[in-house]
């Protein structure tokens, strides 16, 4: 078994560290407003109907400007990959996976560089937009390794005379609908998992931050991956992703989203088109309502702190945020009270300064959206802090605590994606379990206890991908903590895992006669 240690966090107390981000963000700063084509089948191709990029936090500043494709664009693009499928498909895992090695290691000596692009262009905050970047180099080298692991197939009995062989082909070609908010990490984990397996793809990364996708583009000529392999061709859902979700080239397609897409291109997926030979395959990451439940036995400043982290870390916008805080009655307002303390010490601003905590929304979509959660939420329980919003500049909203939800309410049940957590009480562990599992999504869960038993139960009846255990509900690890969900959180697709590449691939037995 190959390990791996992941890619270490920065330690910005060190100043030599804020020193080198500081570079790399003056870095990013001289390319902002430039302009960025489409790739095809490696030639770069230019549009008149463009993406403009800005950054959230100051609406007035553009990140980039972006060639948009289209369908006819996205057609050139199908054919482009189709045709280097065919030669990609029999270069040699080890080629392959040296490639993501390459890519790896460029990227770790413009970790930083990245890392300030998503300061801009995702409102990242210092220390999220370093384990995004982060994150995306442990892919590259996790998934080049696991591709060498399975490059000579599985073991299966051979008799006398026989012998028999499993071995894994890649499927064709795939297209990737990478999302904003770990616009780096899961945008080149799912499309370099879908490359050292042996597929072309086409990236259609998501139009609020197409730009680091452009530069991991670059990244990824640089490191010797042929032309039409990887093909970037950002444009509309409506146009550009139907077309291709429907194309009958399309051997699969790999989603990470909101559940209302997801759903949507399942759907469609199964479709058989006129002139497809397969089924395609879904690979969908949707979403969660992630619940932290706190037991009567539990460390309380532990769990305090576990909720506020998990929910206001880059403004609540990860699948994996805490959104529900399930308490016993018992330390309810105890543990409410002090989160309410620690919430009212969190600074929100421009995450270009390292002294806020918390940026921007992504986009007015999202501003309005959760503004509109939060007029919910005044109806439905009590208001114990934040509830503001200021888009005047960017998209700022304060992290907002209610308290005393009733488990159906709205906010309870919905996913907000933005800085809000609802507090509900339960007469005792099993009604928290209970309470837990009352959502259609299954993504992540904690549980903050010291009772041994209670622990073992809810390994057992916490229905959720990934369960964490006296700690927060975000920030799983590459290799570490396999990533994906259950019920409407997609089709528990574990990034990040050992089986995570048979996903883009399917099995050949062979048997010889001797």
């Amino acid at each position: 078994m190959i390990t791996y240690k992941h890619e270490p966090f920065t330690d910005f107390s060190k100043e030599e560290n804020k020193q080198a981000f500081k570079a790399g963000h003056d870095l990013v700063e001289n390319y902002l407003g430039m302009e960025y084509p489409l790739v095809i089948g490696g030639k770069k191709i230019t549009t008149d109907e463009r993406i403009i990029s800005i950054n959230p936090a100051n609406k007035e500043e553009i990140v980039g400007k972006v060639s948009k494709a289209n369908r006819e664009l996205a057609q050139q693009a199908m054919d482009s990959a189709f045709s280097a499928f065919q030669s990609w498909k029999k270069v040699k895992p080890e080629v392959r996976a040296d490639v993501l090695f390459k890519a790896a290691a460029i990227i770790r000596r413009r970790k930083h560089e990245f890392s300030a692009l998503l300061v801009k262009e995702a409102g990242k905050p210092w220390n999220e937009a370093d384990a995004d970047t982060a994150e995306g180099i442990d892919f590259l080298e996790y998934y080049g390794r696991q591709m060498l692991e399975l490059k000579s197939g599985k073991r299966v009995e051979s008799r006398p005379g026989e012998y028999n062989r499993y071995d894994y082909i890649p499927l064709g070609v795939g297209v990737i609908i990478s999302p904003w908010n770990f616009a780096f990490a899961i945008m080149a984990g799912t499309t370099v998992a879908a490359i050292v397996s042996g597929n072309a793809v086409l990236l259609k990364p998501a139009s609020t931050t197409p730009v680091v996708a452009a530069k991991f583009v670059e990244v990824m000529e640089e490191a010797g991956l042929p032309k039409g392999v990887l093909n970037y061709i950002p444009g509309n859902g409506s146009e550009v992703g139907d077309f291709l979700v429907d194309h009958p080239k399309t051997r699969f397609i790999s989603f990470t989203g909101s559940r209302e897409v997801g759903t949507r291109i399942y759907e469609r997926a199964a479709i058989v088109n006129e002139g497809q030979i397969w089924l395609k395959r879904v690979i969908a990451e949707m979403g969660g309502k992630d619940t932290i439940v706190v037991d009567k036995e539990a460390d309380l400043e532990l769990a305090a702190q576990s909720i506020v982290s998990s929910a206001f870390g880059f403004s609540g916008q990860k699948c994996s945020a805490c959104s529900r805080a399930v308490i016993v009655e018992d330390v309810y307002e105890e543990v409410l009270n002090r989160a309410v303390e620690l919430t009212k010490e969190l600074t929100i601003g421009d995450p270009s300064d390292p002294n806020n905590f918390m940026g921007p929304v992504n986009d007015q979509n999202a501003f309005d959206k959760i503004m509109k959660y939060i007029e919910i939420g005044k109806s439905e329980g009590e208001l114990m802090i934040g509830g503001e919003g200021d888009d005047s500049k960017g998209y700022f909203i304060r992290p907002t605590i209610f308290s005393g939800l009733d488990p159906k309410a709205r906010i309870m049940q919905e996913e907000i994606f933005g800085p809000v957590v609802a507090f509900a009480k339960a007469k005792n562990f099993d009604e928290a379990l209970e309470i837990a599992n009352n959502t259609e999504y299954g993504l992540t869960g904690a549980v903050i206890s010291n009772n041994r038993l209670h622990l073992e139960q809810a390994r057992e009846d916490f229905h959720v991908g990934n369960l964490y255990f006296n700690r927060g509900c975000t920030g799983a690890i590459v290799g570490y903590q396999p990533f994906g969900g259950f019920n409407m959180s997609g089709t528990d697709s574990k990034a990040g895992g050992p089986d995570y590449l048979l996903l883009h691939m399917q099995a050949k037995t062979t048997s010889e006669m001797l």
